[in-house]
């Protein structure tokens, strides 16, 4: 699946300036959207939307169809009529560059819960059909979904093998008693989950008319405490109790010396291929209704996965063991026809991983920060470059460029000062016209990198709990000049697009 040469800017819709404690699908997302255009950016790439988990992660959400509701825009719910103007007047303190996530929390489902009990008194015959369409519609995965988190409220958001057993191996009449119990709180997560709809798809016609397209990301693996989990026990690797007997992760590389002990559940890939992939076929378009392309997050893991028993603490003990490979690509050819998939191949990438990603020609990933560590072949380095690949300056992973460089060996500054032919002075921009000027068919830069940020702007250390998923930026960082800069680079090596409304 080869793209057009083109470039865009990787940012969260968390990290959108706005007045209620955190980025989301308001006024800024479509000034962000006219700002790509300006900048002659054609994409949008941003993390998982589903609902945040542990420390905040967008890669440890209850689910993988659900959206984020901190990312509904109140704004919105006002003129919709279910909320007022003085519902907002208490917004949470902010000092506009950190997310303060228990405030922001504690604001904006306050108001969602307002804005839900309004909307069912009023019983707006139009509005009603349209949620009723949109519960339909999305029945598979909302029933469980809405169901799991009013029972998450109910238990103190307590892990699922806690609740009661016949709840947690779900027995029929026992779930329908609940669920008519909780009535009031399935039917909130079922509102949040429309609004978030609603105003996502208007963002995607207007980046659609902007002709800039969206990058989702999908993680490879799903929490534990998830109700992907709980609704489909039978295709994870669990106990009798429904604990993870092993849990996933990396072993030592780059990022930590001890491995990365994600904690995920394994899946049960034989059971899975029996049923023809068929969560997998569901989750794939769900987030296709969302995106225009995705980036696959771990994509090796589906060769091989690295095995870690539950009671270790670190990754450092475990075993690669085999996933389903290309088989279950195979499926989504024969059942979602070609998809536009970009494929994370960072980290321990082996000759069988490299068949499966070349064999549905999907585009692999390069990583500018981590060129600059060895010598002249290094795969990373612009002139090693094949088309069928994307480029990133760095990821949500990474230390801002600029970071990075002021933390960087010697050798690797005095490497990227000639290779770049700079004084190393505007490193992150130095960066961005070694991508945009490689061969990769994408470009693909962090919107820090853009702002020329430090590690103030960083996004994740992976391994850590405390501090992640944090940044976000005000419009005054965003210098007159920068637009025009990024768009010229963009313009003279090839990335411009044609589109609809410039």
């Amino acid at each position: 699946m080869r793209f057009p040469r083109s470039s865009g800017i990787l940012l969260h819709p968390t990290s959108l300036p706005g007045p209620f404690g955190s980025g989301d699908l308001g006024s800024s997302a479509f000034q962000f959207i006219d700002w790509l255009v300006s900048a002659g950016q054609s994409i949008w790439q941003m993390l998982p939307l589903g609902p945040i988990g542990m420390a905040n992660s967008p890669y440890m959400s209850n689910s993988a169809f659900a959206g984020n509701p901190l990312l509904i825009d109140l704004q919105e719910l006002c003129c919709r009529g279910w909320l007022t103007d003085k519902d907002l007047d208490d917004r949470p303190g902010s000092n506009g560059t950190r997310i303060n996530y228990q405030a922001a929390i504690e604001y904006r489902m306050e108001k969602l819960y307002k804005a839900s009990a309004n909307y069912f008194e009023q019983n707006n015959s139009r509005d009603r059909e349209q949620y009723e369409i949109f519960c339909q519609k999305e029945k598979s995965w909302l029933e469980d979904y809405a169901l799991f988190q009013a029972l998450n409220q109910k238990h103190g958001w307590k892990e699922w093998t806690s609740w009661e057993k016949d709840i947690v191996h779900r027995k029929p009449d026992v779930l329908k008693k609940v669920k008519q119990e909780l009535k009031q709180l399935v039917d909130f997560n079922k509102f949040s989950q429309w609004c978030f709809a609603e105003q996502w798809q208007i963002i995607k016609k207007y980046s659609q008319e902007k002709s800039v397209r969206l990058v989702g990301d999908i993680p490879i693996f799903v929490a534990h405490h998830s109700a992907d989990v709980w609704a489909n026990q039978h295709e994870f690797l669990l106990d009798k109790e429904g604990n993870p007997t092993s849990v996933t992760g990396v072993p030592p590389d780059y990022f930590s010396e001890d491995g990365q002990r994600w904690g995920n559940p394994l899946y049960r890939w034989d059971v899975m291929k029996k049923n023809k992939y068929e969560w997998w076929m569901k989750r794939f378009r769900r987030t296709f209704d969302l995106f225009d392309i995705i980036r696959i997050d771990h994509f090796r893991g589906f060769e091989a996965n690295w095995k870690i028993p539950s009671a270790q603490k670190t990754a450092r003990t475990g075993k690669w063991v085999k996933g389903p490979g290309a088989d279950i690509f195979k499926t989504v050819e024969n059942t979602l026809g070609r998809l536009p998939i970009i494929a994370e191949d960072l980290g321990v990438i082996t000759p069988p991983v490299v068949v499966v990603k070349e064999k549905f020609d999907y585009p692999g990933m390069k990583v500018l920060q981590f060129a600059f560590s060895a010598d002249a072949d290094h795969i990373f380095l612009p002139h090693n470059y094949e088309r069928n690949f994307v480029v990133y300056t760095g990821t949500h992973d990474n230390d801002t460029t600029k970071g990075w460089y002021e933390k960087a060996s010697e050798r690797e500054r005095d490497f990227a000062r000639r290779y770049c032919k700079t004084d190393g002075h505007e490193i992150s921009w130095d960066l961005i016209k070694a991508a945009q000027q490689s061969v990769a068919d994408m470009a693909i830069i962090p919107f820090q990198d853009v702002l020329d940020l430090g590690t103030e702007g960083r996004m994740n250390y992976p391994g850590t709990i405390e501090g992640n998923w944090e940044w976000r930026f005000s419009w005054n960082m965003v210098k007159p000049e920068i637009a025009p800069r990024l768009r010229e680079m963009t313009e003279i090596y090839g990335r411009i697009l044609k589109r609809k409304n410039v």
